[in-house]
């Protein structure tokens, strides 16, 4: 199985990408398309010539490789992918081809993240709109909902939430998936020190804990641009038992 699982930055994609690395059968992919998207856009994030030079930007020989044998001969290749790197230049047939998971995240408590690494954030930066809509893509090409699973159910049931999420995709439940060793690993994106650092200190997920403080009011219309697509990918998500419910 080659699975895509897409989510925004500051949406525990990262903890995910660890859960799926510490299985015995899974191969894992970090953010294969970011190079490109950088290139693509021009923004500024931290690391941006590192990254370009160390992925390329030639989305269609990404994307092959994406498609093509499992590395290692594994039985599993996780991708974890960011929904904004899929530009409009981004071909999309490929996604066909492999299978699909979605990861969200309350857009109030990604943006107090994410506007900690980069000042001046944008709803296209987030991904929610692209989110929505890669979803709907998916299902048009495939005729299946790709599952969603939401990081407050990951972080407050994180058993109950895997289980879930491998029942859906139809692979085996891995106990192995709820703890891993810290530190960096040699597949993380060269950008990982600019932004993984509660990841690589890290060794599960840790206990979802309400947001402090108030959002800062130039965020605000950023946040109210995010919510309906949220909300609507909210609403399908998978439900799981004992996991905190959205106020």
């Amino acid at each position: 199985m080659r699975l895509a699982m897409w989510s925004g930055p500051r949406n525990l994609s990262t903890a995910m990408m660890r859960a799926w690395g510490s299985r015995a059968d899974t191969f894992v992919t970090d953010e294969p398309l970011y190079g490109h998207y950088l290139a693509a856009t021009g923004r500024d994030h931290p690391g941006r010539d590192a990254v370009i030079a160390a992925q390329g930007t030639d989305w269609r020989a990404i994307t092959a490789w994406l498609t093509g044998p499992i590395p290692e001969g594994r039985a599993i290749w996780f991708q974890k992918h960011m929904t904004l790197h899929m530009v409009a230049a981004v071909g999309r047939d490929w996604l066909a081809r492999i299978e699909h998971a979605f990861l969200i995240r309350d857009p109030g408590e990604v943006l107090r993240s994410y506007a900690r690494v980069v000042a001046d954030p944008r709803p296209e930066d987030l991904g929610f709109s692209q989110q929505r809509a890669l979803w709907e893509d998916v299902l048009q090409r495939t005729g299946k909902q790709a599952p969603i699973v939401d990081a407050r159910d990951v972080r407050s049931a994180p058993a109950a939430t895997l289980q879930a999420l491998c029942a859906a995709l139809g692979v085996p439940w891995d106990p192995a998936m709820l703890r891993w060793a810290p530190g960096l690993r040699p597949t993380d994106g060269v950008w990982a020190p600019h932004w993984y650092s509660d990841v690589i200190a890290s060794t599960g997920f840790s206990p979802w804990t309400p947001p402090r403080g108030e959002l800062p009011a130039r965020l605000e219309p950023v946040l109210a641009a995010c919510r309906d697509d949220w909300r609507f990918l909210k609403e399908r998500a998978l439900q799981i038992d004992g996991a905190q419910r959205m106020s």
